[in-house]
């Protein structure tokens, strides 16, 4: 098992949403520190400043994940001042949505995979020697529904998802053949209730998820060295049933009838540029 207790956290998009709430969950349950990196000043302030009220250790940092040198550079600085990471939940995240792939732009493809898949696996880069050497160490990396079940109108975001559970994997599967001591967690849940998902249509099997309940499931997994985080059970099935099910019925059962094809119409989502 992972210990939390005296363990040091570092939760990239930590500043809102999930990724507040698992950063106070780690200290509630004794982390020595957070660190916290963000691309949003304002909140990150207000985060911060909340927690430091309540007598943690909270370390901030305004970070852009999708450029690559402001990560190793942070990452450098929260070396040699902070110290080695214990815990890293890859948690930041941005969605564009609600259009077809056509109607994309060079420059929105670009960013949401360098946000959602090549940052995770840069900032892992930084960190994870770390874990290795000491022999310990637990990495999270929030995925999604999206990255088991392509969607419309989110052909993209979907992609970036794929990218993320199939690198995911592949390393926690290298980790444990080289005897690391170094777990690792995949995240798979469906439609968050952050504001991130403003506008989408609620189905049943990707329902808005309640964003307390799925940082407690995140918490516990690491605690309990849990490969996988699927929410609601619905999503525990996807993979089975894309598995039995011709394509086409399950574009008409599951797409159709149960309304996932359909869930993007209507998606507003956060203000535009925020990526945590």
């Amino acid at each position: 098992m992972t210990k939390i207790k005296g363990s040091t956290v570092l939760i990239t998009g930590g500043a809102a949403g999930i990724g507040r709430l698992m950063g106070s969950m780690c200290l509630h349950d004794g982390a020595k520190q957070l660190i916290i990196w963000d691309i949003n000043k304002e909140k990150l302030e207000e985060t911060t400043r909340e927690l430091r009220a309540l007598h943690f250790i909270v370390h901030p940092w305004l970070v852009d994940v999708a450029d690559v040198s402001q990560v190793v550079e942070i990452a450098g600085k929260v070396k040699n001042e902070v110290g080695e990471v214990d815990i890293l939940i890859n948690n930041a995240g941005i969605i564009t949505g609600n259009k077809d792939f056509k109607d994309f732009t060079h420059a929105e493809v670009d960013k949401i995979m360098a946000v959602n898949s090549n940052a995770l696996m840069h900032v892992t880069l930084e960190f994870l020697p770390g874990m290795i050497r000491k022999g310990s160490g637990h990495i999270v990396n929030i995925s999604s529904a999206a990255g088991m079940l392509s969607n419309p109108m989110m052909s993209v975001y979907c992609a970036s998802k794929w990218a993320v559970s199939g690198w995911s994997e592949s390393m926690r599967i290298e980790l444990e053949a080289s005897r690391s001591g170094v777990h690792v967690t995949t995240v798979n849940p469906s439609y968050i209730d952050t504001g991130m998902f403003a506008g989408v249509k609620v189905n049943p099997v990707m329902p808005l998820l309640k964003p307390e309940i799925l940082a407690a499931r995140v918490v516990r997994a690491i605690q309990g060295n849990r490969l996988f985080v699927r929410s609601p059970f619905m999503v525990k099935l996807v993979p089975f049933t894309k598995g039995i099910m011709p394509v086409r019925w399950f574009d008409l059962i599951v797409g159709r009838w149960l309304g996932v094809y359909g869930s993007m119409k209507g998606f507003r989502g956060h203000e535009k540029g925020k990526n945590s």
